[in-house]
């Protein structure tokens, strides 16, 4: 009862935490630490673009590009029933109206910061890049399509990205989605309201909430379907199987749109969208902002940390002389072990390159060991009928097959790679480790590479071949028969020649029949085989990649830690030698400067601690307590 009435500090404005990282920034400059202040211009950086990252994922034609015309209340990406999305179009706020694409520069494919170039388009002809009528497959090789709006509700952050469709028939996208996730703050799962959820929409999102655990369901054309109540029933106990606490919202984006034509308020609540705005304000972008403001909290107790050591050690060693030499000691230790955490030999860089090494080998060993089992599955078919016929249906069953393979084995990785940094993090002592996650720009499938399913003999054959292959097993039969029956004073051909030779012609039919299928199910073996492996070649080599890169990562982040704390005691061992031959007169003027400059470190420390409790207080009481 008494946490209830507990009143919650007021959160800091973006404005106020700005001034404070400023703050941090002089102080650093007066210390001449051009690495804390290094720190801290990147908090900077990311207080002044607040992005809250909300992917919008579903099936083609669920209503994903109406859904976020609705939310913004402008048509920026194209609907139509004959227009599906191929491009990733990322929606923000801005002024004025303005688009542009994302295209890979010349020299780069597109997967790293800075290796794509903006060009400006106008906004009108949005449709002629994103959409699948006008970049066909994505055609034109875009990263991405950005649209700036003047909207409230983008004013925050928010930032909305319209995907391509994910699972069923397109499952080849899911990999594209999947590899966004890990920047994205939050997933809207789309589906319409004509049927409940199928098994490739709850596959990948099961998949996602390994990756994002924020994820939102939304139940989309409501006002086409009377029976949406009953469906969004269904939707609800099937996301109950998944996880209890992920949130379902019925909207229909056509009442949301002829509400805001009209200004009809009363028509606006009915589109079910205010419950939907009202989630995504509160629990994504204010979850957003509490893990931005717990960042830049931690960023300036560490910062403030590393300027009081150096001059709580200056003032010690002015205030007190006869206990400088232990101090000096002390000091020269923790430089010693300081020096060791940045070394190769260090524990925690041992465990992160040997963390890498086995996840690696276990990375590949898990994407083969799935890809045969899809192998040993597709020959079994093959071996079960003629695969000619239906070989079109057979490739695109085993694509879907290995995107899903791809899928599993990438958000497994996804998992492993995060447990290592946590491993590292324990054993360097730090709070936490950010994995670089693959921007939005790196939207490469990981199939690119992989050739498509080489075409195969359908085994069909014509009438007249039938009959010409039946005519070669036949004269055998009329001959050999023909000359026994004509001892008898019988001519070449007569019934029982005739007879046999369509017996004989048959047989012979029949096993020249076999004899194709055996042949077209060894080829189709043999392109199973070789689809395999390539698979497995090229999105391995894209997963060690991945790896690599969040072993550097790891490796950077603390490695710019221990740099920072050595440096540190480094000048403190410095400033306390020093302050040893100072004469009294300029002693007792240095202390005052020190006084001085503690008290404004003191005062920044203060305040980044407030900041981190009011982050910690902010986190929703529990059940119990809030009553």
């Amino acid at each position: 009862m008494a946490e209830a009435g507990l009143a919650r500090p007021t959160p800091m404005t973006a404005g106020q935490l700005i001034k404070l990282v400023e703050h941090g920034l002089q102080l650093a400059q007066t210390a001449d630490r051009a690495d804390l202040r290094k720190r801290l211009e990147q908090a900077a950086g990311r207080l002044r673009d607040p992005s809250v990252r909300v992917i919008v994922v579903g099936e083609f034609k669920q209503g994903k590009s109406k859904l976020i015309n609705a939310l913004v209340n402008a048509p920026v990406c194209p609907v139509d029933d004959d227009i599906a999305t191929s491009v990733p179009t990322v929606v923000r706020h801005g002024e004025p109206a303005s688009a542009a694409i994302l295209v890979p520069k010349a020299d780069s494919d597109g997967g790293e910061e800075g290796s794509v170039e903006r060009q400006p388009i106008p906004i009108e002809d949005i449709a002629a890049y994103v959409s699948e009528q006008g970049n066909p497959g994505n055609s034109k090789k875009l990263v991405a399509a950005e649209v700036y709006l003047p909207r409230k509700i983008l004013t925050g952050g928010l930032t909305v990205i319209d995907s391509p469709g994910v699972g069923g028939m397109g499952s080849s996208h899911t990999l594209t989605t999947l590899t966004a996730l890990p920047t994205a703050d939050a997933m809207l799962l789309v589906s319409d309201a004509s049927q409940e959820y199928t098994e490739p929409e709850l596959r990948f999102l099961r998949q996602a909430m390994r990756i994002t655990p924020s994820v939102v369901g939304v139940l989309s054309k409501t006002d086409l379907y009377p029976d949406w109540r009953r469906v969004a029933d269904m939707d609800r106990s099937r996301l109950d199987t998944v996880a209890p606490d992920i949130p379902l919202f019925p909207v229909s984006s056509d009442l949301r749109l002829e509400a805001s034509r009209l200004q009809d308020a009363e028509l606006n609540s009915e589109s079910g969208f205010p419950a939907l705005v009202r989630h995504l304000r509160s629990e994504i972008v204010g979850k957003s902002e509490r893990l931005q403001r717990r960042h830049v909290s931690q960023d300036l107790l560490s910062v403030t940390e590393n300027l009081r050591l150096s001059l709580q050690s200056e003032l010690d060693a002015l205030e007190n002389p006869a206990g400088t030499p232990q101090m000096i000691a002390g000091l020269e230790l923790a430089k010693t072990e300081a020096d060791d955490l940045r070394k190769r030999s260090a524990r925690w860089q041992i465990t992160l390159s040997d963390g890498i090494s086995d996840l690696i080998a276990d990375m590949e060993y898990d994407l083969r060991d799935r890809l045969r089992r899809i192998q040993r599955e597709a020959e079994t078919a093959i071996d079960q009928g003629d695969p000619g016929p239906t070989w079109n249906e057979f490739s695109k069953w085993l694509e879907e097959c290995s995107a899903a393979a791809i899928s599993d084995t990438f958000v497994w990785t996804s998992e492993r790679a995060h447990w290592l940094a946590s491993q590292v993090a324990e054993h360097f002592a730090a709070d936490e480790v950010r994995i670089p996650a693959l921007r939005v720009s790196d939207t490469g499938d990981a199939l690119d590479p992989v050739e498509e399913m080489p075409d195969l003999d359908p085994g069909r054959i014509n009438p007249m071949q039938k009959v010409l292959i039946g005519m070669r097993g036949s004269y055998g039969g009329v001959l050999m028969f023909g000359l026994l029956t004509g001892i008898f004073g019988m001519a070449l051909i007569n019934p029982l020649s005739v007879g046999a030779g369509l017996l004989l012609g048959r047989k012979a039919y029949r096993e020249d029949r076999e004899a194709r299928l055996k042949r077209r199910q060894g080829e189709a073996k043999a392109l199973v085989r070789r689809q395999i492996d390539d698979v497995t070649f090229q999105v391995g080599k894209q997963l060690k990649d991945r790896l690599r890169l969040v072993q550097r990562s790891i490796r950077d982040h603390f490695t710019e830690i221990a740099e920072e704390h050595h440096r540190s005691l480094s000048e403190s061992v410095s400033v306390a030698q020093k302050a040893a031959t100072t004469f009294t007169l300029q002693k007792d003027v240095r202390i005052r400067e020190i006084k001085a400059e503690l008290k404004k470190v003191d005062a920044l420390h203060a305040a980044a601690a407030a900041v981190a409790a009011e982050v910690a207080a902010s986190r929703p009481l529990a059940p119990a307590a809030a009553g």
